[in-house]
């Protein structure tokens, strides 16, 4: 019971932690309202829970441990949250000025919010390396089925994660609502949140391949 609580603690801090999958449900949720953000959260959980099945099945650590497969797929990664960052700051803008002129702005939707979560987070391979660095500390070889309990405290890893991604939306929902005179303001915070995708995806790009 120790050692759980330990875990749920450490998790807890990592999941408030601030990260793409955060910075982008927040983003999504300036742009597009509660349900785009919570659609969000639970893309990113989706992405979080193929980190912990790959972990699991061995599939994360050979990804790991080849150097060509980490840049490969953290460069992926990294251009793709550089990519959503400018999108969101060239939306912001364009957006602003098309309620200033008197246009309306149609939502995304919440099946490309789910689906852009899920790829935020299966691209990053920080993530993979989180997984495969902070969970096996919990894990007792002595009971068996090391695979099952990877995965069991993977997930209640990502549940604490989601969690906290949905409390961003509604956070940022209740933002976007009690500033829904003031667009500018809307601008900048989504502008803000489009920057801060850029610099994960910059620091992604740099990222060095953890050491077996």
């Amino acid at each position: 019971m120790t050692q759980l609580a330990v875990f749920l603690a450490a998790a807890i801090v990592l999941a408030v932690t601030p990260g793409p999958g955060i910075f982008y449900v927040a983003a999504r949720t300036l742009a597009g309202g509660r349900a785009e953000g919570v659609a969000s959260s639970f893309g990113t959980g989706l992405g979080g829970m193929a980190h912990v099945v790959a972990g699991g099945l061995g599939v994360s650590a050979i990804v790991l441990a080849s150097a060509e497969l980490f840049t490969a797929l953290k460069l992926v990664g990294a251009a793709y949250l550089v990519w959503l960052g400018v999108r969101t700051i060239q939306s912001a803008r364009r957006d602003v000025a098309t309620s200033l002129n008197g246009g309306s702005v149609p939502p995304i939707g919440q099946r490309r919010a789910f689906r852009e979560g899920v790829v935020v987070e299966a691209l990053n391979p920080k993530t993979a390396a989180f997984f495969l660095a902070f969970v096996p500390q919990f894990v007792d070889p002595a009971a068996g089925h090391v695979a099952l309990q990877f995965v069991v405290l993977g997930f209640v890893s990502v549940t604490l994660n989601t969690l906290a991604d949905i409390v961003v939306a509604f956070a940022a929902s209740g933002i976007r609502d009690g500033a829904a005179a003031r667009p500018t303001l809307i601008r900048r915070l989504r502008e803000a949140s489009g920057a801060g995708m850029v610099a994960l995806g910059l620091g992604l790009a740099l990222a060095r391949r953890p050491a077996a």
